[in-house]
C-alpha cells in the first residue's frame, strides 16, 4: 500500500477535495444516466461503451482532485473467454474499477441498488443479475440461471463473494451463489484483490491519496469441483494475497 509520505494533506483538504469529486461524480452520473436511457433500446455493447465512460471519467477525476490512483498485478494473462470474477469487497471503488481491468461483464447486485436515481438507471441498463438477497434458494437459482445466460452471450461475470464490504483487515465468509454457478457452468474462477477500503472506505466521504493495489489470482478451473470447494480455493487465495497488500497491524 502506497501513500504519498512527502505532503500528507489536512483533513479539511481532504474534505474539500473529496466534496469536489463527489460534485464531479454526482454531475457526470446524471449525464450518463440520461445518455444511457436514449440508447436504451439499441444493443447491450452499445449501452455498456457508453456507459463504462462514467467510470474512465471518474477515475481520471479522481486522480485529478483526490490524488489517488491505483496498479494492477498479476500472475498470468487476463483469460480471452468468459468468466466468473470473485473479487474482494471493501469499498465503493472496485465496483468502478472492474470495468477498467476486465472485459465486458455484468455484475450480481441488490435489487434495491437498481432503485437508486440517476445511478440505478444506468445499472439496470448493463443487464445486472439484480437478486433480493432475502429470497434464498429463488435468488441462488435466478444467479445461476441468468449467469449462464450472460456467460454464454460471451459477458463476465462479477460476483463480491462476501456480500456486503468489509473492513479492512477483516474477511467475509464467501456465498454460495458464484461458486453454484461456476460449478454449474464449469466457467473458470479469476479472484482479485485489492485494498481500496484503505482509501476509499466503507461509508466513508473522504477519499485518501495514494495507491490502491490490485491483485489479479490465477485462473481457478471449475470442472469437476463442488461448489464449497470452488469457494474455498477463492477465498484461501485471496486471503493470502490480501496479506501482502495490507499494512502491519499496528499501522491500521
Amino acid at each position: 500500500m502506497t501513500m504519498d509520505l512527502f505532503h500528507q494533506p489536512s483533513q479539511g483538504e481532504l474534505f474539500l477535495r473529496s466534496f469536489i469529486f463527489s460534485i464531479g461524480q454526482i454531475i457526470s452520473t446524471i449525464v450518463f444516466a440520461f445518455g444511457g436511457v436514449c440508447l436504451a433500446p439499441f444493443p447491450f455493447a452499445w449501452r455498456y461503451n457508453f456507459l463504462i465512460r462514467w467510470g474512465r471519467f471518474n477515475f481520471w477525476w479522481l486522480k485529478k482532485v483526490c490524488n489517488l490512483d491505483f496498479r494492477v498485478q498479476g500472475s498470468e494473462p487476463i483469460p480471452l473467454g468468459p468468466a466468473i470474477v470473485f473479487c474482494k469487497h471493501q469499498s465503493a471503488w472496485e465496483t468502478i474499477a472492474l470495468q477498467r481491468i476486465f472485459p465486458p461483464q455484468i455484475w450480481v447486485l441488490r435489487k434495491s441498488l437498481l432503485w437508486i436515481p440517476f445511478f440505478g438507471w444506468g445499472l439496470a441498463l448493463l443487464d445486472p443479475i439484480a437478486i433480493d438477497r432475502k429470497a434464498g434458494r429463488k435468488a441462488l437459482n435466478q444467479i445461476i440461471e441468468q449467469g449462464k445466460q450472460r456467460l454464454k452471450a460471451g459477458r463476465w461475470v462479477v460476483i463480491f463473494p462476501e456480500g456486503t464490504r468489509m473492513p479492512p483487515g477483516e474477511m467475509g465468509k464467501f456465498r454460495i451463489g458464484g461458486a453454484s454457478l461456476a460449478q454449474a457452468t464449469g466457467y473458470p474462477v479469476i479472484p482479485v484483490a485489492h485494498n481500496a477500503g484503505y482509501f476509499w472506505p466503507k461509508r466513508g466521504f473522504i477519499k485518501y491519496p495514494g495507491t490502491i493495489d490490485v491483485i489479479i489470482g490465477p485462473m481457478i478451473e471449475t470442472k469437476e469441483k463442488t461448489a464449497d470447494e470452488i469457494n474455498q480455493d477463492a477465498y484461501s487465495w485471496v486471503a493470502e494475497a490480501m496479506k501482502s497488500i495490507e499494512p502491519p497491524r499496528n499501522d491500521r
